[in-house]
């Protein structure tokens, strides 16, 4: 039996990033619960003792709010929600069941809205917490400031942790999703159920890629960005750039 055909879905960068950032997630999530209820203060012993997590915590949080930043520009472009996305977002109950709505592209709607609830959340994450950074930061504001701050800190990693449950729940969920984020491929089954408008960017992209000369060039003059993407498998297609998203080098 021939072996489906793998479509690139997200290059070795874009997947070292995403897991830097989730690693760091959990670990906040770890120390600020310990900081936030008595009864989880024991889980500062993973950092070996309560100081140091108190230490390391904002560290970590700086680590976050870049690795997410640097998300955000690459991924801003694709997540403007259309109407496509609204009809996908009023027949959930519908896609839940196994049937997908709309004609979808490289996100849903979904997928959007968890986009821009993290973008929010790691906003208010970042201002709060260098408010409240008590080692070097807290001191140039008012105490009433600090500990508004502090209320606003804990309800949106509250927010924030509740999304991402919901966010890595959805991705365990959709057969061959988590794939796409440790392998960086998909089938083009799942792309086309899914979503149908970005494969058929892919498959046109593909299409169009110059043959080249024979000598393994094929960035040929005239070429879009995808002439100069190098799948991580010789049986993976590349993935098609946004609309508006500049060639990369």
């Amino acid at each position: 039996m021939k072996k489906e055909r793998l479509i690139q879905r997200y290059k070795r960068a874009e997947r070292f990033n995403h897991w830097v950032v989730a690693g760091c997630f959990v670990l906040l999530a770890i120390s600020g619960l310990a900081f936030f209820y008595p009864a989880f203060f024991w889980l500062t012993g993973i950092f070996g003792t309560p100081q140091l997590a108190r230490m390391v915590h904002p560290i970590i949080g700086v680590v976050m709010f870049l690795g997410f930043f640097r998300q955000f520009l690459r991924y801003w472009r694709h997540n403007f929600i259309n109407k496509e996305d609204i009809k996908w977002m009023m027949a959930v109950p519908q896609v839940l069941n196994g049937h997908e709505v709309g004609d979808v592209g490289k996100y849903n709607g979904g997928q959007k809205g968890m986009f821009w609830l993290m973008t929010g959340c790691m906003l208010v994450l970042g201002v709060t917490g260098i408010i409240a950074w008590r080692q070097y930061f807290s001191g140039y504001f008012a105490i009433n400031t600090v500990r508004l701050a502090l209320l606003l800190h804990a309800w949106a990693a509250t927010i924030l942790i509740a999304g991402i449950i919901v966010h890595v729940y959805a991705a365990i969920w959709i057969r061959g999703t988590v794939r796409a984020m440790t392998e960086g491929v998909v089938t083009q089954t799942w792309a086309k159920k899914h979503h149908p408008k970005w494969y058929r960017e892919v498959m046109a992209s593909a299409h169009e890629t110059p043959s080249g000369d024979g000598n393994g060039d094929n960035t040929g003059s005239g070429g879009n960005a995808t002439d100069k993407m190098q799948p991580e498998n010789a049986n993976e297609l590349p993935a098609a750039p946004a609309a508006g998203e500049q060639p990369q080098a």
